[in-house]
């Protein structure tokens, strides 16, 4: 395999992700954490829960932060942590990030809750929130006079192609396009991270590219598609399966907020995971369709309104976008978990922790209800097709 370890050693020096109830006493209180009141005062949206808890939990018991604010619609769990409960998307957001030094929108561009069949509206609501979301903080961070502002967005932006290089370029050229996906919102993160230079000159702006997210919390397309009893594979594809647990993304998203990394940070486990070995640790089997048969009934399947996301999602499991985490490895920043860990991790939080069972099967998995339906839909396809060329 590609990668050898379930689990690597915690990076040295890496913040606790644990709730603590109170500072330790080198640390002391929030108000006094250090001399003459230094330490970073730092705002973080979507803080109760998710990464954006863990988040807050890493920066509490960070010597060199001396407050931290959560701002979420619902107060959390999380001591020593400063609560403003409150829309994102409000323009309040601006008031609450007086006298910050720096704001995170650690809301994640994932599929919302584990449904069987989400509520009307629930995509679309989660669009919002993290787009609109990372528009307001970006103008209230600016008008608050927050010098820096850290967003999430995903490494599927580079798009995947056969062509890509193994791994990519950090400064790669964004590929993806819009296409009525998840990938919108994410284009639009970017296009505002990108202008943010310009519109907001005294905010910096650094914006996390992950890879396919794995662990507590996670709901993804990606989680999705390994809850089907056998995994679509693309005919003549090279799919690279590429992860970054939740718990490493925390840790990179620390450095960002201390400034170690700015701009452009890609964060994954080192090298990728054939299908072969992929399917070997789910204990899944594959069902292999030609490309024009099942990025063709894909299409035609959320064309009526059967699947949420257009065909083009399959391409991510179906061609290269291996990102190499330069920036940050130049702080020494080591990921915790290798590909095989953060796998199994996804596997758990699935519950499949027996080969081929599954949680949930719903409309809204994209790769994964919509993959189970497009082979057998495509295998039916397949056959009548073979009994046509028989009858010929």
């Amino acid at each position: 395999m590609n990668d050898h370890r379930n689990r690597a050693d915690a990076e040295p020096g890496r913040p606790p992700a644990r709730v603590r109830s109170r500072r330790t006493a080198a640390a002391g209180s929030a108000e006094t954490s250090s001399p003459a009141g230094r330490g970073l005062v730092v705002a973080v949206t979507g803080a109760a829960a998710g990464v954006g808890r863990a988040l807050v939990a890493a920066l509490v018991a960070h010597p060199d932060v001396r407050k931290v604010i959560g701002v979420d619609d619902h107060r959390g769990d999380v001591a020593d942590v400063v609560w403003r409960v409150l829309d994102v998307r409000e323009p309040a957001l601006v008031q609450r990030l007086s006298g910050c030094d720096v704001v995170v929108h650690a809301v994640l561009p994932d599929v919302p809750g584990r449904e069987l069949e989400p509520r009307p509206g629930d995509r679309e609501l989660a669009q919002a929130r993290l787009v609109d979301g990372a528009r307001t903080v970006l103008t209230a961070g600016a008008a608050a006079g927050v010098g820096r502002a850290v967003l999430i967005s995903s490494a599927m932006v580079y798009g995947a192609s056969r062509d890509n290089p193994v791994p990519l370029d950090e400064d790669a050229a964004l590929r993806a396009t819009a296409d009525g996906s998840a990938l919108d919102g994410l284009l639009e993160i970017e296009e505002l991270a990108a202008r943010a230079g310009s519109v907001h000159p005294g905010l910096a702006v650094t914006i996390l590219r992950p890879a396919v997210l794995a662990g507590a919390g996670v709901d993804s397309v990606f989680s999705r598609h390994f809850v089907a009893p056998r995994l679509l594979v693309v005919k003549d594809s090279r799919p690279h399966w590429q992860f970054c647990h939740v718990d490493d993304l925390t840790t990179a998203l620390v450095r960002a907020v201390l400034g170690e990394v700015s701009g452009v940070v890609t964060v994954g486990c080192d090298g990728f995971l054939t299908q072969s070995e992929v399917e070997a640790i789910a204990g899944l089997r594959r069902i292999e369709l030609p490309a024009w048969i099942a990025f063709g009934t894909a299409e035609r399947l959320h064309r009526l309104g059967m699947t949420p996301a257009p065909a083009s999602e399959l391409a991510y499991t179906a061609e290269p976008w291996v990102v190499p985490s330069t920036r940050l490895r130049a702080t020494g920043w080591r990921p915790a978990y290798d590909n095989v860990g953060a796998l199994r991790a996804l596997l758990e939080e699935n519950g499949l922790r027996e080969p081929g069972t599954a949680r949930h099967f719903g409309r809204d998995a994209t790769l994964g209800a919509a993959g189970a339906t497009v082979a057998v839909l495509g295998t039916a396809a397949v056959v009548r097709q073979l009994r046509r060329q028989r009858r010929g």
